[in-house]
């Protein structure tokens, strides 16, 4: 006796055809478990790229002095002015910020920015305060301030052939905190840089060849429901992204020391937000397979959508590093969003309700993307 047709069953079988063939394909292992591991292993052993001195400044310091300025000119140095002082003292503990710094005048009083070849009138006090989660950028930033100390003395003994006073007083105090590796940065970075790979290129690949070959036409002659077509293809993508996502965190866990605040929990957590990503990249590979006319469009469509993120959204550097322009663009792109949840979710031990704000971002771009995609996708 026939078993009564069950569209789950058809679904599943779909899925389990197509995660057979998503294992079977070298490009898919390529990008979604080789270069990101690749990746991790080359960053994690050189450290970062471009170094870049996250300093928050006080509320009560002075910004009228020469070192602020000076500190302003200085390209690798960043100043955070608009952070609590709340916000400041916790990221500084958990080596977000490497510096904070108070510049106050003395009570003798402290001229402002003096001429070229003036010294100052009198010293000033600069409380630095350091944080053991980033001692190699806190030692950048003492060398940093003697070339500024020496800059400036050395301006005013040329000018007046005399010794030069004391610039300021320097006291230092170092907090304890936990130490934020350069893995702890670039992990998160490469799981949305497989993530975004696996749903743009290997959605948009799979639906145009399923339409030119006309095995979706084929699917039409049979009870098989177009949305189990397409669940199908995204339950066996699902599945293997977050089976890579598991192997990469592991990875970087057990062989470069990656930080699991919460350890399963925080993995798990990590797993909900990989989800969550791909199946909003994957609306752009729809959106592509619609728009494409054949197989050789589907790259360069592809990476007008994923090159700016992965260059943009803070994978292999910093945002903070970028000019104030570039950063504007960095905040519209949805990887950045992703990549900063997997940092606080991981590093922070934030739980997904602590990521809301990341979260209603994705969700804006859940709703855009899937209502491009609604209009663009064809079957035939």
């Amino acid at each position: 006796m026939n078993k009564p047709y069950s569209n789950f069953r058809a679904t599943m079988a779909i899925a389990r055809a197509s995660f057979r063939a998503i294992w079977r394909s070298p490009s898919a292992v390529v990008f979604s478990l080789a270069f990101p591991l690749i990746f991790i292993v080359v960053f994690a052993n050189i450290g970062g790229g471009g170094v870049t001195v996250d300093v928050g400044v006080a509320k009560t310091c002075d910004t009228n002095n020469v070192i602020y300025q000076a500190l302003k000119r200085v390209p690798v140095v960043h100043l955070i002015t608009k952070e609590t002082t709340g916000q400041m003292e916790s990221n500084l503990s958990r080596g977000n910020i490497d510096v904070i710094i108070d510049i106050r005048k003395n009570s003798s009083g402290f001229a402002a920015v003096p001429s070229p070849g003036q010294a100052p009138a009198s010293s000033l006090t600069l409380n630095v305060k350091y944080t053991n989660s980033s001692p190699t950028k806190g030692g950048i930033f003492k060398s940093l301030l003697q070339s500024i100390f020496y800059q400036v003395n050395t301006g005013y003994a040329n000018a007046t052939h005399t010794a030069p006073p004391q610039l300021a007083e320097i006291k230092e105090t170092t907090i304890k905190g936990r130490a934020y590796k350069y893995i702890d940065f670039i992990l998160p970075g490469m799981l949305g840089f497989s993530l975004l790979s696996s749903g743009v290129f290997g959605t948009a690949f799979v639906f145009l060849s399923l339409r030119l070959t006309l095995v979706i036409k084929r699917f039409f002659a049979t009870p098989v429901k177009r949305y189990s077509i397409v669940l199908g293809e995204a339950i066996a993508r699902l599945v293997f992204a977050l089976m890579g996502a598991l192997f990469i965190i592991l990875i970087g866990y057990y062989c470069f020391g990656f930080t699991l605040i919460h350890g399963f929990t925080t993995v798990l957590n990590m797993l909900v937000l990989s989800g969550i990503g791909l199946i909003i990249f994957m609306g752009f590979g729809f959106i592509i397979s619609g728009v494409a006319k054949n197989e050789s469009s589907i790259p360069p469509l592809s990476n007008i959508i994923t090159m700016p993120q992965f260059l943009l959204s803070g994978t292999f550097f910093s945002v903070t590093a970028f000019p104030v322009w570039l950063q504007s663009i960095s905040k519209a792109l949805p990887l950045t969003y992703l990549n900063n949840a997997m940092r606080e979710v991981a590093f922070e031990g934030a739980g997904l309700g602590e990521v809301t704000h990341e979260l209603l971002i994705l969700g804006i771009w859940f709703v855009i993307v899937y209502a491009v995609a609604v209009k663009t996708f064809r079957w035939e």
